[in-house]
């Protein structure tokens, strides 16, 4: 057809390439993960992931403010309780004077209902072995006892001031058990945003540090296989089923064919997490002067959004509003 037909036509200057671009990328989609942590004075740079913090009480709420200025869409809080206090049922995890719901209350009074503040509903930053639920005789995660203790995580996380829960644990039936739960409790408008497809990855390794993991082995018999992706659109299902009010594909960068379909065909809203092995990545080599880093973050988080996500969590949150 050529050369009738000059597709470069709109892209030649930057206000026509703004006007017919396909996918905007706003202040509002970003939700920014965040660690407070139990035990220290001052906060804690990640060394894994230079410019993230584990931060103290005060340093939590002064960062929450700054990114909810900035215009980000919610705050997604994660607890580091001290090692001794970590114990086989992650007790700490529901323990309303535990560092998670400590951290959840200072977020609910400081900033109310001005964003969202979602909670990470899982038990391995609390357990002593590192894994996600309680074990067995046998050492391997008992599903069903393990919904017993989300039960307990996510009622303290909903007294606490939660308005969005985030099942993470990938347990057979954690959405329905912790959604009859808050019902019968009478916190039938607190939501969950169930990570629906999450996968075991290599790119968690940074997060390790971040939650200081006590981890030994793997999580490979509960989170999915990174081969699979009908697997990935049963889970999306059955969590859809079972009353969750958003689902959430996990990594974001490596399963962008996964968060399209998933996108495809939910009829709730799709987050998509960039994990912290892909912050790192970008991080490490923008530091090395291999990349144009600030190009590259836009570049990433428009792909998330491209491929279909509603909400993408990034730790560059706060500084993309910014810019944004």
């Amino acid at each position: 057809m050529f050369p009738t037909h000059r597709p470069r036509r709109l892209r030649r200057t930057p206000a026509l390439r703004r006007l017919v671009a396909e996918t905007s990328l706003e202040p509002r989609h970003l939700v920014l993960p965040m660690f407070v942590a139990d035990g220290i004075d001052t906060p804690r740079e990640i060394s894994s992931m230079p410019g993230v913090f584990q931060h103290t009480l005060d340093s939590l709420r002064s960062a929450a403010v700054e990114a909810v200025e900035a215009g980000v869409g919610g705050l997604m809080l994660f607890g580091v309780p001290k090692a001794e206090d970590k114990d086989p049922q992650g007790s700490g995890a529901s323990d309303p004077d535990g560092i998670l719901n400590v951290g959840l209350r200072a977020l609910a009074e400081e900033l109310g209902d001005s964003t969202v503040i979602m909670a990470d509903t899982c038990l391995d930053e609390f357990t002593d072995h590192g894994h996600c639920g309680v074990l067995n005789a046998t050492g391997a995660v008992d599903n069903d006892a393990t919904l017993i203790r989300y039960v307990e995580m996510a009622l303290a996380q909903a007294e606490s001031g939660a308005h969005l829960l985030g099942p993470s644990g990938m347990m057979d039936g954690q959405v329905a058990a912790i959604r009859g739960a808050l019902d019968a409790s009478g916190y039938v408008k607190v939501g969950q945003l169930a990570y629906a497809a999450k996968y075991a990855s290599a790119f968690y390794g940074p997060f390790r540090e971040a939650v200081g993991s006590s981890l030994q082995g793997d999580r490979r018999t509960y989170q999915q296989d990174g081969a699979n992706r009908r697997e990935s659109m049963r889970e999306v299902d059955l969590d859809i089923a079972e009353g969750a009010d958003m689902v959430m594909v996990k990594p974001a960068m490596s399963y962008l064919d996964i968060l399209r379909e998933t996108a495809d065909r939910s009829p709730v809203p799709v987050a998509a997490y960039q994990i912290s092995g892909e912050y790192s990545m970008i991080t490490a080599a923008a530091q090395n002067g291999w990349i144009d880093r600030d190009a590259a973050i836009l570049e990433s988080l428009t792909s998330i959004r491209r491929a279909g996500a509603d909400v993408v969590l990034t730790y560059w949150a706060s500084e993309v509003a910014g810019w944004l």
